[in-house]
């Protein structure tokens, strides 16, 4: 790591703790705020929502400038096209986000955005998973129309994870930071060292550090549904412009991911729409439910990310399946014990 590097990752700080402060009065002002229901929405008193929109905001412009400025992100396997993709698609959720936000769109229209968002980062950007790590062997290696469809699914599976672990205040922030960090050490080990891709990753990281101040319980803002959208996207495209890194993703995000796969199985098996965000059949609802707190409740989940999100640096490709099986195991008692309270 450069010393100068602390410079945009500051700036990506201080740009996400001033940007959501004008943020918030901009929302306060349009009355774009979440107001409590006491079902779903435990907060005290209506929030204003949009915060996305600085994290995005001090993420777009730190990235380019350092792009129009340095050689940094020229020098390894990072284009321009890569870029222009992934800043359009990420716009496309914000733009798409601050409409849901103010007009509550059903989720059979707000998944247009989402899907608007991926195509320019896999047909702009030319963003997609080239290989898949094979623990057993050689990498296996993706035709470049089978990846389009693998990384769409990807990204898509993403963005959705994060959408429907924003539910109580910070989780999402926090688990995005975690996520971006745990990018950016893989991407400046010896056994990967690709600066370009961490120093992205330190960028996102200080954006939503950033935005974590105002964010955390108590909320003093919400993402919104365009920040929520964003850091799955954010840590989707991640894992894939840093070397199809999608264990690593799923080991941070694999609390969230499996939550959301369990949530879809009860809901195939009642006979519900999977599509809703506002059952409590989440893990994080069922463990509030139990009288745990909020902080609480968002601690254990950056722990286990964390933990988790670690042993990338650490464990080889067959031992990262070990650790995504124990995981998968964890989330299964989790959820089993609780779905029975």
């Amino acid at each position: 790591m450069e010393t100068w590097w602390i410079l945009p990752i500051v700036l990506a700080f201080f740009l996400s703790v001033m940007g959501t402060e004008v943020v918030r009065a901009f929302a306060v002002t349009m009355n774009i705020v979440d107001h409590p229901d006491k079902i779903r929405k435990y907060h005290e008193k209506p929030t204003p929502l949009l915060g996305g929109v600085a994290v995005y905001f001090s993420f777009s412009v730190v990235t380019l400038l350092v792009l129009g400025l340095t050689n940094q992100f020229t020098i390894g396997e990072i284009t321009n096209k890569h870029f222009v993709g992934f800043l359009i698609g990420g716009l496309v959720l914000i733009v798409g986000g601050i409409i849901d936000d103010i007009y509550t769109l059903p989720p059979k229209r707000s998944i247009i955005f989402t899907t608007l968002a991926v195509l320019p980062a896999i047909f702009i950007g030319g963003i997609g998973v080239s290989k898949i790590t094979n623990p057993f062997g050689d990498p296996i290696v993706i035709a470049n129309q089978l990846s389009n469809i693998l990384t769409f699914i990807w990204l898509i599976g993403m963005i959705y994870t994060t959408k429907l672990l924003d539910g109580l205040d910070g989780l999402a922030t926090g688990i995005g930071a975690i996520g971006a960090l745990m990018m950016a050490l893989l991407a400046l080990s010896t056994a990967f060292y690709q600066p370009d891709v961490a120093l992205l990753a330190l960028i996102a990281f200080g954006s939503l550090i950033g935005f974590l101040l105002w964010n955390s319980n108590p909320a003093y803002i919400f993402l919104g549904e365009g920040g929520s959208t964003f850091i799955g996207y954010l840590i989707g495209v991640l894992a894939v412009i840093s070397g199809s890194k999608v264990a690593t993703a799923l080991l941070v995000m694999g609390i969230p991911v499996l939550d959301v796969l369990f949530v879809i199985y009860r809901r195939l098996r009642q006979k519900r729409s999977i599509f809703k965000s506002a059952g409590r059949d989440h893990l994080h609802f069922m463990l509030r439910d139990t009288g745990m707190g909020d902080r609480t409740i968002a601690l254990l989940y950056y722990a286990l990310s964390l933990s988790f999100g670690i042993t990338t640096l650490v464990f080889e490709s067959y031992e990262k399946l070990i650790a995504l099986s124990i995981l998968f195991i964890i989330m299964l008692v989790l959820a089993l014990n609780l779905s029975k309270k």
